[in-house]
């Protein structure tokens, strides 16, 4: 028997999805924020598992970042670029703010260096450094108490022999060098990227070595993580590339989304993942979208991700009343630990506990499989909010829910009616513990007209991650005219990247390449995808096309420019029939006649169990379909109908 393990890390819950030669069993418990590796491992026992495969999305770069908790660092630059990151850009993320916050640089002054060797733009030796100049920078970084280092010389984009240097020297630091973990050009985002790198790196080799210990003594095979591109890497990637795991769990998130979405026949959808921390929000119009760049917690990296918008609501995130007796909902979480208050251990009332007191959840049913909701509890929780509303409990749950419904809504319209898309064109995917229970409101205030919650909505990322292919991404700037003399070099650059992307998954692997162009003059750059001899003709007319599209102008007469290439190497991965994969039955509630509250009003209310429904069977609103792994709430004016692939499409009455 073959066993394939996804792991998705939440903020409350840790999901898997163990996939039994096409049979799928589903676990929930929950988060051990201080070693996630322990929740892993102990649900990996709990199931009984010993997969051949353990695909994980990983959340440990990203706390690590968030919570300022990374390795102690230096940065070696060239003479004169000492204070690059404290200087960055001067772009100001809101323009409005007159006291704009910057947060201080990952790597103190202190431990910034400067090495005298230099490069020319074209990536000649201007000057050579002085070997012993490199290892006593090392020396010095040691004795300051560095665990890591990160190197980034001007132009070593171009040529990497003088960060190369630094690998000669023994030492126990974690090194990261640019011209390895960004060879792209524009300096202060290639040190950003290499800093951070060098910042999250020791966590998470540790962090991978415990994990990868665990699975052997528990009889497993081979560990991969996803990336934040949507594809997952071996351990020894992961390590040495950790900042391309910086959105590993919602990558794996949309991925499964777009797989379950289009085998429904919807390619033009809006994702909708609601955990117990946060709300990621993805827009497909007929493939995953990608972006080079990503920002967590104000800090900017270059590194190929889905592009993904998220913000801090979710089951877990706390209601309070600020100064001005204003209802706030969130971004602060009550996590894992003590989590919602309904949990049994907590006191602050979140959205999940707004939830119980409308009657939404707590009919009995066993959250994640194991555990009971405490409505009582709720509603103590909401002492300190029911005078605002009266003294009605039910009012003060709705407003919880409305607001907390407004804060996502606000950001499906970035990714949707910001960047000049219809709402009501796509399909809205709910899914994540929480996302099917908000996902008719939410359709409802953006106009869509359908949502799809999928068959195993609550653990859908870590489906996304067991069936995720095996990839590699690169990126190498050239900056060359997008003309015949450049031919050559375009081709030989190709060829390049290709073969060492290649190498780092598979001598099989597909290969995908492609072109950053912009008009001549530009700052910004838009990829066109290109074969490894690409014909420049087809490369401009994509790029005019794609200039069009996404800006609503292009000029035909103006010279383009070759920035980068890229190639993704892609090996696809064991578990990627996911149409075929039959959910396990899990723990069943008494399917009878409930009570609950919808806008204030208390309605009966239809209690299902979603095993029990059959392909093409209707649901009409106001109904509450339990599963293992999440609810899902039809509205009022809403059925839910059961399609040939086990998912629920909910539409308007």
């Amino acid at each position: 028997m073959t066993e394939i393990l996804g792991v998705d890390v939440g903020g409350t819950f840790t999901d898997f999805l163990l996939w039994q030669d096409g049979v799928v069993h589903v676990h929930k418990r929950p988060s051990t924020p201080d070693d996630p590796a322990r929740a892993i491992l102990e649900g990996i026992a709990t199931l009984g598992a010993h997969p051949d495969l353990l695909v994980h999305g990983s959340t440990v770069a990203t706390n690590a970042v968030i919570e300022r908790r990374g390795a102690r660092t230096a940065l070696v630059t060239t003479e004169g670029m000492r204070d690059l990151l404290l200087i960055g850009r001067q772009t100001r993320p809101d323009i409005y703010d007159l006291e704009p916050e910057t947060p201080e640089p990952l790597v103190p002054r202190e431990l910034c260096f400067e090495l005298h060797g230099r490069l020319r733009p074209d990536g000649s030796v201007e000057l050579a450094p002085d070997h012993s100049e490199v290892r006593n920078l090392v020396r010095q970084a040691e004795e300051a108490g560095a665990e890591a280092m990160a190197v980034s010389l001007l132009y070593s984009y171009a040529n990497p022999a003088l960060e190369a240097l630094f690998d000669s020297v023994p030492s126990d630091l974690y090194l990261s060098l640019s011209s390895r973990v960004s060879p792209e050009y524009r300096e202060v985002e290639r040190t950003a990227t290499t800093a951070l790198n060098a910042y999250v790196g020791p966590l998470m080799s540790r962090y991978l070595r415990r994990l990868e210990d665990g699975l052997r003594e528990h009889g497993g095979g081979r560990l991969r993580i996803v990336q934040s591109d949507g594809g997952a890497a071996d351990p020894m990637r992961a390590a040495a590339l950790p900042v391309t795991t910086l959105l590993s769990g919602p990558a794996a998130g949309v991925a499964g989304a777009f797989a379950v979405a289009s085998r429904a026949g919807f390619d033009r959808i809006v994702t909708f993942d609601m955990g117990g921390t946060s709300t990621d929000v993805a827009l497909c119009d007929g493939t995953v979208p990608q972006r080079a760049e990503i920002v967590v917690a104000g800090f900017s990296a270059r590194t190929a991700s889905v592009d993904v918008h998220t913000v801090g609501a979710g089951g877990g995130s706390i209601a309070r009343l600020d100064t001005g007796s204003v209802l706030r909902v969130g971004p602060r979480s009550a996590g894992a630990d003590p989590g919602p208050a309904c949990y049994g251990r907590g006191q602050d009332f979140t959205v999940t506990d707004a939830h119980v007191v409308l009657g939404h959840l707590g009919h009995g049913a066993l959250l994640a499989g194991s555990l009971r909701l405490d409505e009582r509890r709720a509603r103590v929780a909401a002492s300190g909010l029911v005078h605002a509303f009266g003294g009605d409990p039910q009012a003060a749950a709705q407003a919880v829910i409305e607001v907390a419904t407004a804060n996502m809504e606000r950001a499906l319209r970035v990714v949707s009616v910001q960047r000049g898309y219809d709402p009501a064109e796509f399909t809205l995917v709910g899914f994540g513990g929480a996302g099917p229970l908000h996902a008719c409101d939410l359709a409802d205030a953006l106009g869509m007209p359908r949502v799809l919650v999928p068959p195993l909505p609550g653990v859908l990322a870590a489906l996304g991650a067991a069936a995720s292919d095996l990839t590699a991404t690169l990126a190498r700037s050239v900056l060359v005219p997008l003309a015949a003399a450049s031919t050559d070099v375009l081709r030989a650059t190709l060829d390049a990247v290709a073969a060492e992307v290649r190498e780092q998954v598979s001598a099989t692997a597909d290969i995908t390449c492609g072109l950053d162009l912009r008009y001549a003059g530009q700052s910004y750059e838009l990829t066109v995808t290109v074969d490894a001899a690409p014909d420049l003709a087809t490369a401009r007319a994509a790029f005019d096309a794609l200039h069009q599209a996404r800006f609503g102008h292009h000029d035909t007469a103006a010279p383009v420019e070759v920035v980068n290439v890229r190639a993704t190497a892609r090996e696809q991965g064991m578990a990627h029939d996911v149409a075929s994969w039959t959910p396990a039955p899990s723990a069943a509630v008494e399917e009878r006649e409930v009570h609950a509250w919808f806008g204030g009003r208390r309605l009966a209310t239809r209690l299902l169990v979603r095993d029990g429904l059959a392909a093409g069977e209707h649901v009409t609103g106001p109904a509450i379909i339990t599963q293992l792994d999440a609810t899902t709430v039809v509205a009022p004016g809403w059925v839910a109908t059961v399609d040939a692939h086990a998912n629920l499409l909910l539409e308007r009455a």
